[in-house]
């Protein structure tokens, strides 16, 4: 049964790079979200709904329940399959994505929601400048945070709005289904977050009866400052649960 890790926003497969060179097992998969990295099947609409209903679509042609690794929107979509779809899942592992109710957007998300505002940033986006102000407003080194705004094309952009603006109420819409999900759960966060603040990864570890929840000394991006320490965790998960 594979391990299948999903990326968040705005990244794509690549953000796990340095957390697969930690890991022993080679039946790990990163995948792409449609858009990210890749185009989009035709009418794709990138709504918040449509990317769990691929995952979930994908998830059943692997033909076995899987160890699923979620990060940022990541960890929103994977929790969103394992509650309606629970024979897909063996165990779950995530983080910096909160599901609440009582979650406020961050700013930048705002900014994306606005249909005037979002369509100004992303026509005015520029990479070398973005990736300074992932370096220095979420402590990402700087050669991976120009890594990953290279990857920032115009299919990504119009992907990560629709997504943003399909999910204005995605907590209240989404929280209430954490009671279904069944497999073994562990809850990895950043603690120094300020987008996704750590007070979220407690409360999602409660809503899962989370095994764990694991606060780590680091901001949003946990799998690119502490790759080592990801697959650590992961592994002993996996491992608990070699039976489940």
């Amino acid at each position: 049964m594979p391990a299948i890790l999903v990326h968040g926003v705005p990244d794509t497969q690549h953000v796990w790079d340095g957390v697969r060179r930690h890991l022993t097992r080679s039946d790990v998969e990163a995948w792409n979200l449609p858009g990210f990295g890749g185009e989009r099947p035709a009418g794709f609409g990138s709504t918040m709904e449509e990317y769990a209903d691929w995952l979930i679509e994908r998830l059943e042609r692997v033909g076995e329940p899987v160890d699923l690794v979620g990060h940022d929107w990541g960890c929103i979509l994977t929790l969103r399959v394992a509650s309606l779809r629970p024979d897909l899942v063996r165990t779950w592992a995530g983080g910096n994505g909160p599901i609440s109710a009582e979650y406020v957007w961050h700013p930048l998300a705002k900014i994306w929601q606005d249909q005037v505002q979002g369509d100004r940033y992303m026509s005015e986006l520029r990479a070398e400048p973005f990736a300074d102000e992932v370096s220095v407003g979420f402590d990402v080194p700087l050669p991976l945070a120009r890594e990953m705004a290279s990857r920032v094309d115009d299919t990504m952009k119009d992907a990560v709005l629709k997504l943003y603006r399909s999910a204005v109420t995605m907590g209240a819409e989404w929280e209430p289904a954490l009671a279904d999900v069944t497999a073994p759960c562990v809850v990895f966060w950043g603690a120094q977050d300020p987008a996704c603040q750590i007070e979220f990864g407690r409360r999602l570890g409660d809503s899962l009866r989370a095994s764990e929840v694991i606060e780590m000394d680091c901001n949003h991006w946990p799998l690119l400052q502490r790759p080592a320490e990801v697959a650590e965790i992961l592994e002993k998960h996996w491992s608990a649960h070699s039976g489940a």
